[in-house]
C-alpha cells in the first residue's frame, strides 16, 4: 500500500504545497494513509525519557499540527508522533504564500507563524485518537500574547492527560522574538514556571510526563552550555536539535532559496548533526537528545544516533520521498545496527 501512495506523490507536489499537506490530511483523516503491515524487530525497539518506542524514527510536529491524524502516521509505521505546534488560542499565522518546494535542494522553506486552531480543538482531537503508541503536543505561544512564557506552562498543564511527552518550541523562526526565549533569563524564567506547573500536576494525576525543549540551529557562542544547564536544573527530560535555519548555505541552487522562513530538509542535516555532536558533548547523559533536521534516509538516521540521538525525528523527507520512506528508513537502520555489531539501539547511542 506504501507504494501506491509513493507513487501518487509526484503528482501531490504538483499542487500548491500548502494546498497538498491540507489534501494529504484529509485523505489521513479518512483512511486513505499508508499503513506498515509488520511488526519492527526488537532491534529497532527502544526507551526515550521512560517512552517504549517500537522504534526510533518519530514524525516531527509541523505535519499534524492540531493533532487530527497521529493515530494514522502511527499506523504508517512512525515509532512516535509529535502533533503541533498549539497555542492557547487560534492563530491563522502568517500571509500565504509561506510555504515553499526547493526541489533541487530537496528543501523546504516555511514561515507558517503557528497557524493552528489553538488549545480547545487541540484537546478535542487528541480525546478522540486510539490510546495506543506514543504522541507528544509541541506547544508554543501565541504572537499577540501579553505572558508567552505562561502559553508554554497552560499548554503542558491542558494536555497533560491526552499527551505522552510534551515539547516546548521556543525556536521557530516565524514568530517574532519567539526565539529570544531561549537566551538565559528568558529561558529560566518559561522552565520555571513550567517545572511549577509539572510539580502541581503530577500530585494531581499521580504520573509524570517527560518534558523536551526544542532548540534552533542558529546559536551563539555559550548557548549551548547555558541551555543544558538550564534545562538540568529546571528537570527538563532532554532536548530536541534542532528546528528550521535562518541561514542559506551557497550550496542552494533553487531560485526560491532567498525566501524568507525557516529552512528544513537535506542541507540542515550536516549543521544540525554537528549541533546535536556539541549538545551531547555538554550534556553528557544528563539530558536525552532527539535529532531532528535533515533526516531522509537510514544512513541519516544513523548517523543522528551515533552523534547522540536517543531518537530521530523527520517531516520535510516526505514532501519528496513519499510516506513509503519511514519504512525503507527502518529497514536500513536495523541493517547498520547488526552489521556493526549493535544489539539494539541503545547501545549505538553517542557511538560515534
Amino acid at each position: 500500500m506504501s507504494l501506491l501512495h509513493d507513487l501518487a506523490t509526484p503528482a501531490i507536489r504538483l499542487l500548491d504545497p500548502e494546498d497538498a499537506h491540507h489534501l494529504t490530511i484529509e485523505a489521513l483523516k479518512r483512511g486513505l494513509g499508508p499503513r506498515a503491515l509488520a511488526a519492527d524487530g526488537p532491534i529497532l525497539a527502544t526507551d526515550v525519557a521512560g517512552l517504549r518506542l517500537p522504534n526510533p524514527i518519530g514524525l516531527a510536529a509541523g505535519f499534524d499540527k492540531n493533532g487530527e491524524v497521529a493515530g494514522a502516521m502511527l499506523a504508517a509505521g512512525f515509532g512516535f508522533v509529535e502533533c503541533g505546534t498549539t497555542t492557547p488560542k487560534p492563530q491563522s499565522g502568517n500571509p500565504r504564500p509561506r510555504l515553499f518546494r526547493l526541489n533541487a535542494d530537496r528543501a523546504v522553506i516555511n514561515r507558517m507563524g503557528f497557524n493552528n486552531a489553538g488549545h480547545e480543538a487541540f484537546a478535542a482531537a487528541l480525546a478522540k485518537r486510539p490510546r495506543r503508541g506514543v504522541v507528544g503536543a509541541n506547544v508554543g505561544a501565541n504572537k499577540d500574547s501579553a505572558d508567552r512564557a505562561g502559553d508554554y506552562a497552560r499548554g503542558v498543564e491542558r494536555f497533560w492527560p491526552l499527551a505522552d511527552y510534551f515539547t516546548l518550541n521556543v525556536s521557530s523562526p516565524n514568530t517574532p522574538g519567539l526565539r529570544d526565549l531561549q537566551a538565559k533569563g528568558a529561558l529560566e524564567d518559561l522552565l520555571g514556571g513550567v517545572a511549577e506547573v509539572r510539580r502541581k500536576t503530577v500530585a494531581a494525576f499521580g504520573a509524570d510526563r517527560p518534558i523536551f525543549l526544542k532548540v534552533a540551529p542558529d546559536l551563539k557562542a555559550g548557548d549551548v552550555e547555558n541551555i543544558v544547564d538550564a534545562a538540568v536544573r529546571f528537570g527538563l527530560n532532554g532536548l530536541i536539535v534542532s528546528n528550521t535555519t535562518i541561514d542559506r548555505p551557497e550550496s542552494l541552487l533553487s531560485p526560491l532559496a532567498k525566501q524568507p522562513g525557516g529552512l528544513s530538509g537535506e542541507p540542515l542535516f550536516g549543521p544540525s548533526t554537528e549541533l546535536l555532536s556539541e549538545f551531547r558533548r555538554a550534556a553528557g547523559d544528563r539530558l536525552v537528545l532527539i535529532g531532528a533536521g535533515g533526516v531522509g534516509s537510514g544512513a541519516q538516521a544513523y548517523a543522528k544516533i551515533r552523534a547522540g540521538a536517543a531518537a530521530v525525528q523527520l517531516y520535510s523527507a516526505l514532501v519528496f520521498r513519499g510516506p513509503g520512506l519511514v519504512l525503507k528508513i527502518k529497514r536500513d537502520l536495523a541493517a547498520r545496527l547488526r552489521a556493526d555489531g549493535f544489539a539494539d539501539v541503545r547501545s549505538a547511542v553517542g557511538a560515534g
